[in-house]
């Protein structure tokens, strides 16, 4: 039986992430433009996806569910940001419920 996470599509490039659903709005990250990313865990599961690495801008944001194809190259990528909390993406992983866990924010000079 599928998963609900096999319907989402994530790609990307040098510059964004892309993330598109049969049924929702496409998303759209520049990497340069992310100011949180976290983790969002949910309830929802096992009928709906119940983990999502969430990047965060100022005026968008870009949710990409745990199991997708594409999820572990974004977070890969995104692991590799000076100031990574893995701490946090344990705590999420033994989490079962809603919570949110920041795994790293963007510090201006």
């Amino acid at each position: 039986m599928p998963q609900p996470e096999e319907e989402f599509n994530v790609t990307f490039t040098d510059d964004s992430v892309v993330v598109s659903h049969p049924e929702r709005d496409t998303q759209v990250m520049r990497w340069d433009d992310i100011l949180v990313i976290k983790l969002v865990n949910t309830d929802d599961g096992p009928f709906a996806p119940d983990v999502w690495l969430t990047l965060v801008g100022e005026n968008q944001s870009c949710a990409i569910p745990q199991g997708a194809v594409g999820y572990d190259e974004v977070y890969d990528k995104v692991s590799k940001y000076p100031g990574f909390n893995f701490d946090n993406v344990i705590a999420s992983m033994s989490c079962v419920e809603n919570a949110e866990f920041i795994l790293w924010t963007r510090v201006n000079p």
